[in-house]
């Protein structure tokens, strides 16, 4: 049964095959955890749920692959020792029926790194990436010193990228290429964050396939620095681009057309914009601006961003502002911030909305308001990038959205 709520009017996307949402969810509610498949009308004011898996339990992060029909999730787990009693932190590959958009488990590989957080997937390639965040916890290991006297050495885990072979049916395949992310940012720093620590290692929160197909960007928060990989069967460091102290950059994402890119920065509640060489995969920023209205006050931690199909508007969520917000993209890559919509109050940065995606046609958005366990639908304005509230579901606890679009 359809638990929509119904609000404006959307422009209706185009005529064609059947819209499917994937709805990524954590398992730490009664309840909550896997992924549920809702269908979306093409006007996005309708959202009926229509099946549920529960594992991965913390499905926090979803890609899917067209040609094998083939859904890809993270479990976004720390895996809890030797031994392990409950599921180390993995990656599955689920089959997604044409018929109904139900999913089928297919396999699973462990992800080495903990709180594996990011999917890309390269069909021309047959790779799939992930870059695990790990955890903020620290060990203290104690050592005895050159001088013969004994001391603490503070240990964390380590953050990842990998790189997966995909098989021909869309399930997962070797582990390639593992990247150790090396180095920490400024410790203590200024956001509360593990109570100061938040940079006290690296942080791998993204691994984004560029335009072109051929690098690999990794925004890597806990060190301030953007690396990017030549992406082959293994992958090259080629260039990092470094930000200054407590930055923290955390998501980019790509316009299509003009190669331009975009990084929301954690630690600083700013957007960038930069151009992106495909030649040599070196990156140039452009602009850096605040995510938040003037005269906010009070912690902010941008997530999420995405660009318009149109190019025109680049869109972040803020968890403090708790909004979601857009900014207009100028011919020379400037950004000035328009507006934004309000979403449920954020409990902290990690208990927040953090996921949205555009519909294929671009005429609307749907948003993971985790607090308010609702998925949300919003119009946008062609025009002006306006977000206008259409439709509501319930959904307990989503992370993250994906669409799909399936045959009829």
């Amino acid at each position: 049964m359809s638990t929509t709520t119904e609000h404006t009017h959307a422009t209706p996307a185009g005529p064609g095959s059947r819209l499917i949402a994937y709805v990524g969810t954590y398992g730490n509610h009664s309840g909550a955890g896997g992924i549920t498949t809702l269908e979306v009308s093409r006007d996005g004011r309708k959202l009926t749920p229509l099946s549920r898996v529960s594992e991965p339990r913390d499905a926090g992060y979803l890609v899917y692959a067209a040609a094998t029909r083939t859904l890809y999730a993270v479990d976004e787990r720390k895996t809890d020792g030797r031994g392990p009693v409950e599921p180390p932190a993995s990656v599955h590959a689920l089959s997604v029926s044409e018929q109904d958009g139900s999913l089928t488990w297919l396999n699973s590989r462990v992800a080495p790194g903990p709180r594996p957080t990011f999917l890309s997937v390269d069909e021309r390639r047959n790779a799939l990436l992930t870059a695990n965040h790990g955890d903020f916890e620290h060990v203290e290991h104690v050592v005895r010193t050159d001088d013969g006297t004994w001391a603490v050495k503070y240990l964390y885990d380590d953050s990842t990228v990998l790189l997966y072979g995909l098989e021909p049916d869309g399930r997962i395949g070797q582990l390639h290429d593992v990247q150790v992310m090396p180095g920490h940012g400024k410790d203590p720093n200024f956001s509360p964050q593990a109570g100061g620590h938040g940079q006290a290692s690296a942080h791998a929160h993204c691994a984004v396939i560029d335009p072109s197909g051929n690098y690999v960007l990794v925004g890597d928060k806990g060190t301030d620095r953007i690396h990017v990989f030549a992406l082959g069967d293994t992958l090259e460091l080629v260039h990092t681009h470094t930000f200054p102290p407590e930055t923290g950059p955390r998501h980019i994402a790509f316009d299509p057309t003009s190669g331009r890119g975009f990084a929301t920065c954690e630690f600083a509640s700013d957007l960038a914009s930069f151009t992106f060489d495909p030649a040599s995969g070196r990156l140039s920023l452009v602009d850096q601006v605040s995510t938040v209205a003037a005269g906010h006050e009070g912690l902010n931690e941008p997530a999420e961003v995405r660009v318009h199909p149109n190019g025109r508007f680049v869109y972040v969520n803020n968890r403090g502002e708790d909004s979601i917000a857009w900014f207009e993209v100028s011919h020379e890559g400037g950004l000035a911030r328009l507006g934004h919509v309000s979403l449920a109050p954020s409990l902290h940065p990690g208990v927040a909305a953090r996921s949205f995606a555009f519909d294929p046609s671009g005429a609307f958005m749907l948003v993971a308001d985790r607090p308010a366990d609702l998925v949300r639908a919003y119009a946008v304005g062609e025009a002006d990038g306006v977000l206008s509230l259409l439709a509501e579901a319930h959904v307990s606890q989503p992370a993250f959205v994906a669409f799909a679009e399936l045959a009829e």
